[in-house]
Parts: structure tokens; C-alpha cells; sequence
């Protein structure tokens, strides 16, 4: 009976190691693989579990469990170490899905408003809450322009709105040129299809229709910001050209989950550069949305 425990123990702390390291290796049928990456590094509460079993079953194999340790260290354990950053920062930037159902959207648009952002994203726009925004926003952020769902509200000038193509029916991204002090920048907004098993295929395609377009775009600075209904440890997320990088690799952020608003389990919502350098990132909790606003500072 003692082999056999240490075997259990063994074979068990092998598999999580495997499934941890090895995430993006699922097949993804049925959206089963890119779900399981969404929520890869939760993987990690799977090991204090395996270490009680096997100090209760008094397994010798127990040390096995340093191997799923180590596979989470590489591969999530960068999210909490200290990252440099530029001393100062030249742009704020802010995106939030405002939530369709949103029953006070005046107060997530206050909420957004506080944070100093230059520029201000929104998602799943609302007749009611554009009218909200543009009450809150309009003093400080007299520049604007909204296309199908999404929005943005910027100091400073804005010019060459177009909307980019995910392949949908209606139009939920798009491209507007910001002339800030210290130069011009192109920011897409996006907002992708939902992370569900149903979806998850369009989804992708919406991606992949970003990916193009992204690839297409030879401006030197780009800022791309919105819902992806998806992490950036999705193998989908691969789609997206090399120099698109996630604000949050390069800062000092954490995980920075960010759906569900309450006890967020998830990043969902992004912001990528190309071409800036990310001085710091964080979350904000706001009233009104399902989803939390991701804010970045980057120096130009």
C-alpha cells in the first residue's frame, strides 16, 4: 500500500505539472483548450491540495510536488516580480466594458473620469450611458467619436476614425488617430465576441481579423485597448503580431483579473502597445459594470 500511494502521488504531481506547463498542448475542442488557458494559472491552487494529500498519506514521493511548483513559478510567477519602469510617464490611458445592462451608468462614467486618463475607451456603448459619458467627459475630454459599440473620449485631438472589420455584423472595434503633445498615436479599441463554448470559434476569426489589421498598420505607435473576452495566456492571443505586447508584462501589475467585477476569476480586458514603454498598469473596480476598467501609464 505505501508503493502504491507514492505512485498516486507521484503520477498526480507529474500530470498537474504537465497541465500546467504544457496548457496550450489541450486540443481545443469544444473551446475546452482556450477556456483551460483562460484560467491556466488558477491551476496553481491544484498544488497546496496535492500537498496535503500527500503528507496525509504519508507518500515519500511528496518532494514530486516541487515539479507543478516550478512549472507555475516559470510560467505566471513573472506576474509578481518587480519589473523597471521609465521614471515618467507621458500618456494615461483607460478602457472599460460599461456593461449593456448597466442600471447607473452616470457613476461608472465619474468613476472613469477620476482616474486622469488621456484616453478613455468603453465597450458595449449604450444610448444612455454615451449620454452619461459625454456629461462627465466632455469638459476635460472634448474630443470624441463613437462607432456601433465602442467609444473614445480624449483630450486631445482625434481624426481618421474608421471602423475595423472583425468580420461581424455590427461594428465592434475601431481606429482613431490621437494627436497627443508628444506625438501622434494610432489606438484601436476593441470589443471581441464572448468567451463561451458557442463563441469561442468567432471569436477567434474576429482575432485573427484584428491580427490583419494590426499587421497592415506600419504606425510606429499603436495602442491597442478593449475586451478580448479572452487572457493573454490563450494560444488565440498568438495570432497577434509579435511587437503587440501586453502592458502588463512590462509593469509591476499582478494578474490584474479582471471579470467577474465582484470576485474577479479572469483578465479579459487588455491593453497593448507597440512602440511605448509601460511605466506602471492597474486595475480599477467601478460602479456599474460586470467588468473592472484596466488603466496604463507608458512614456513616449
Amino acid at each position: 500500500m505505501r508503493r502504491v500511494r507514492d505512485v498516486v502521488v507521484l503520477a498526480a504531481a507529474g500530470v498537474l505539472a504537465l497541465l500546467i506547463a504544457g496548457h496550450t498542448l489541450i486540443p481545443d475542442v469544444a473551446g475546452v483548450g482556450t477556456l483551460l488557458d483562460s484560467g491556466a494559472p488558477w491551476l496553481g491552487l491544484a498544488i497546496p491540495l496535492l500537498l496535503v494529500v500527500g503528507l496525509g498519506l504519508r507518500a515519500r514521493t511528496t518532494v514530486a510536488i516541487l515539479a507543478p511548483v516550478l512549472a507555475w513559478c516559470v510560467l505566471f510567477g513573472v506576474n509578481l516580480l518587480p519589473h523597471a519602469s521609465a521614471a515618467n510617464s507621458d500618456l494615461r490611458v483607460v478602457s472599460q466594458n460599461l456593461y449593456a445592462n448597466n442600471d447607473d451608468p452616470a457613476s461608472t462614467a465619474a468613476d472613469l473620469a477620476a482616474t486622469g486618463a488621456d484616453v478613455i475607451g468603453v465597450q458595449e456603448l449604450t444610448a444612455r450611458a454615451r449620454t452619461a459619458l459625454q456629461t462627465a467627459l466632455g469638459n476635460d475630454h472634448p474630443h470624441h467619436a463613437t462607432l456601433g459599440t465602442v467609444g473614445i473620449w480624449s483630450r486631445y485631438p482625434i481624426d481618421d476614425v474608421q471602423p475595423v472589420d472583425l468580420g461581424l455584423d455590427w461594428t465592434r472595434a475601431m481606429r482613431a488617430q490621437v494627436h497627443t503633445p508628444h506625438g501622434r498615436i494610432e489606438v484601436y479599441l476593441v470589443h471581441l465576441p464572448s468567451l463561451r463554448p458557442d463563441s469561442i470559434n468567432q471569436r477567434n476569426r474576429a482575432l485573427s481579423h484584428l491580427a490583419d489589421a494590426l499587421r497592415a498598420d506600419d504606425s510606429p505607435r499603436t495602442i491597442v485597448m478593449g475586451d478580448f473576452n479572452t487572457a493573454t495566456d490563450d494560444r488565440a492571443m498568438r495570432l497577434l503580431p509579435p511587437k503587440i505586447r501586453p502592458v502588463q508584462q512590462d509593469t509591476d501589475s499582478g494578474f490584474g483579473f479582471t471579470w467577474p467585477t465582484r470576485f474577479p476569476l479572469v483578465r479579459l480586458d487588455h491593453i497593448l502597445q507597440r512602440g511605448l514603454r509601460p511605466t506602471s498598469t492597474e486595475v480599477i473596480r467601478t460602479h456599474g459594470s460586470d467588468h473592472r476598467a484596466v488603466l496604463a501609464d507608458l512614456s513616449m
